[in-house]
């Protein structure tokens, strides 16, 4: 056994407490993501006497590791003081919490090397298992019960660091989302009111754009404040015509073209050779169609791109201002107005696109041939500068 690192086995013990009273209702299942999730299991009809009881600090996992994208499915109940989940999971609990903390332990298990650890030790021919006595010969660090409480604290500082920035992440998008269709869908872009004289052929300009502060998930709710200041395009009497292309009104002076006028495209290519994981000189995403794949030292993109799915997954929009390597599964777009175009790609409706059979595929020309709508360009520069230094500084 190496220095300092201790047999859990030492440490924990099973747990099989069944509901048979049926006195817990709140089902759970685990997730890859090593998670405690409500179950999506279809469970009428089902006895739920035989299922097990899990309490709060208390772990469950799934012996099966095999399709499991390399993951052990492992976790660690917070949120609720009881829960049950399905027979097949392995309850088990700390020995002598003053000894191993639960969440350290939950950390270990987080690891990458863990997840590697448990599929090296797995076997079984039609379903590989990491089972109960693979469990407990595990060896793992367990330093002094002060220096766990410790190394939880520093860890647990970051994850909430990473909620945050993620949860800032979304409002962000919502927000881009919500002043895009406001402005792009509704007309209703935002112009100061000089009277309806000013209303003419001529493209809006910059000064008759409203400047309006930095966008913040609030912007709706500012809308007595933005009314005071301005007026939106079309229901202050803006003028619309009709375009043929889209059949439905526009304001005037607006041009319907093709998304290829105001992108450039291309196809990613294959890499054989990447880790899973973000380690060492293995900085750079790895980019499928369906998200990061991987980390790599190689890159053939190092610009501000937009990614979505060519084979296989579509739908997904995908943004990076970084260094990474986009797959042969992926078209990779260029934008003239970046922020403009990836709100617009978000609306695509890729099913419609679909050319291919069993395997799904979309082509570049298929990407180029979309019809888009082209505002005055102060106003496309405007929406840009409102969302992309802010969206370039965000760590997804």
């Amino acid at each position: 056994m190496r220095q300092n690192y201790k047999r859990l086995g030492d440490y924990i013990r099973l747990v099989d407490v069944r509901n048979k009273n049926l006195d817990v209702q709140t089902l759970l299942g685990v997730s890859i993501q090593k998670k405690l999730m409500p179950s999506i299991a279809n469970t009428v009809g089902t006895d739920m006497s035989n299922y097990k009881i899990i309490q709060r600090n208390q772990f469950a996992y799934g012996t099966v590791t095999s399709r499991n994208g390399d993951k052990i499915s492992i976790a660690l109940l917070k949120e609720f003081e009881k829960a049950i989940v399905s027979q097949i999971y392995l309850v088990f609990e700390i020995k002598d919490t003053a000894e191993l903390l639960p969440d350290y332990l939950m950390m270990w298990f987080r690891r990458p090397e863990f997840d590697r650890y448990a599929r090296f030790k797995s076997h079984g021919s039609a379903r590989e298992t990491f089972d109960w006595n693979e469990m407990i010969e595990t060896e793992l660090s367990i330093p002094g019960i002060e220096k766990q409480k410790e190394l939880v604290a520093e860890y647990q500082t970051i994850e909430n660091r990473i909620r945050l920035n993620n949860e800032l992440c979304q409002k962000l998008e919502e927000t881009a989302q919500t002043v895009y269709r406001h402005w792009f869908e509704d007309f209703e872009f935002p112009v100061i009111a000089r009277g309806e004289a000013q209303q003419n052929d001529e493209a809006i300009s910059t000064n008759q754009i409203l400047q309006v502060a930095e966008p913040t998930a609030e912007y709706q709710e500012r809308s007595q404040l933005v009314a005071e200041r301005s007026r939106s395009y079309k229901s202050s009497g803006g003028e619309m015509v009709y375009s043929e292309e889209l059949g439905k009104e526009i304001p005037k002076g607006w041009k319907v073209g093709k998304l290829g006028d105001v992108i450039t495209i291309g196809s990613g290519k294959s890499l054989s050779n990447f880790s899973k994981f973000k380690i060492n000189h293995h900085l750079n995403p790895v980019v499928g169609a369906g998200g990061i794949n991987g980390y790599t030292d190689e890159f053939n993109f190092d610009e501000d791109i937009i990614v979505i799915g060519r084979v296989g997954t579509h739908g997904k929009v995908q943004r990076f201002h970084q260094k990474c390597w986009a797959t042969d599964n992926t078209l990779v777009i260029i934008p003239k107005y970046y922020e403009y175009t990836y709100q617009f790609l978000r609306f695509v409706n890729y099913i419609e696109l679909n050319r291919g059979g069993v395997q799904a595929l979309i082509t570049q020309t298929d990407i180029k041939n979309l019809e888009i709508l082209l505002p005055h360009q102060n106003l496309i520069v405007l929406f840009e500068n409102r969302f992309g230094e802010i969206f370039k500084n965000l760590k997804y």
